[in-house]
């Protein structure tokens, strides 16, 4: 269903100009947050900042869901397809971009939209992140290499013996958390745990939030048929081009995985698709989850478009 705001534009409420607002788009892939994001910048006359942190890549956007031409073409849109898979990128890192982005457009705009399903991107810039030191290129690469011959097992024993803080509290099945915690240590002699201070900076920009769900019958009948439009639009190709770059961290992502073990005949293309959609499904049950666990984002059905745009305005009129 397409929304539309225009009719309403003439009952936004006259902003001041030293109140800016940031409006955050969140919930699970395929909930409609790109389109959801559009008409309210429409409706604003505003700009979009992507909160997607694969979505930022250059050499993808089938597997990503990278929005249609058409729509980019509609409003502008920041973050999205600037980084290279070659570079190294992270929260740390889009917090700084983002912040020194906004700090652009709201000389322009009084409200600006945020859309993405990467809650730690949308994190860092609604409460910033702990800052940690830049890690040095064979620091990191001789721990990937020391991952792959020795198997995660080694990861979690030289962890242990480093930073037993965060071992106790890291998950232990992820090795890229893992190696993180290592780089760091390893990079300043110092503890991964000592950097992380938990302190919530503070912003001089209002927050508005606004999470987007449906039924969950529905919302996995979408991503099932999304799964089945990237296949058509040409995935396994996209998936061939990038054979090179499978290692880097973003390559792990559903979607690109499973046709990587078709591509190495491990699974039939079926068997890969299959897999895509059931794990996007626990992907997206996996962001309702945090979106949900501090009870910070109303929800919204994508699909009742007044009652967002109305929940907006009283926000605006209650920070105003």
């Amino acid at each position: 269903m397409k929304i539309c705001f225009r009719e309403q534009v003439l009952k936004i409420p006259m902003i001041f100009p030293m109140n800016k607002f940031l409006v955050v788009i969140g919930g699970p892939t395929a909930s409609g947050k790109t389109e959801v994001a559009i008409d309210l910048a429409k409706a604003y006359r505003s700009e979009i900042i992507s909160a997607d942190s694969r979505q930022i890549y250059k050499e993808t956007s089938i597997g990503t869901a990278v929005p249609a031409k058409e729509q980019l073409n509609e409003v502008p849109h920041h973050f999205i397809q600037c980084i290279s898979l070659n570079d190294y990128y992270n929260a740390s890192m889009y917090e700084t971009d983002v912040l020194r982005k906004l700090n652009i457009l709201f000389k322009e705009h009084d409200i600006v939209i945020m859309a993405g399903g990467s809650g730690l991107y949308i994190n860092a810039v609604c409460f910033g992140i702990d800052d940690l030191p830049a890690i040095d290129l064979e620091i990191r690469n001789n721990l990937f290499k020391k991952y792959e011959k020795e198997g995660i097992a080694s990861l979690r024993t030289m962890l242990k013996d480093a930073d037993p803080a965060t071992y106790e509290k890291i998950d232990l099945n992820n090795h890229f958390r893992i190696l993180k915690a290592l780089e760091v240590t390893v990079q300043t002699g110092k503890p991964y745990s000592s950097f992380l201070t938990r302190k919530k900076k503070t912003r001089d920009f209002g927050i508005i939030r606004i999470g987007l769900n449906l039924d969950r019958a529905e919302l996995y009948d979408r991503i099932n048929k999304r799964t089945e439009k990237m296949i058509e639009k040409g995935l396994v190709e996209e998936v061939r081009s990038l054979v090179h770059l499978r290692k880097k961290n973003a390559m792990k992502t559903v979607g690109y995985r499973e046709i990587f073990r078709y591509l190495d005949d491990e699974i039939s293309l079926d068997e890969a698709v299959d897999l895509i959609k059931n794990n996007t499904r626990k992907y997206a049950r996996k962001q309702i989850t945090w979106f949900r666990k501090n009870n910070l984002y109303p929800w919204f059905n994508p699909e009742k478009p007044d009652s967002i745009l109305r929940y907006i305005d009283d926000q605006l009129n209650k920070k105003i």
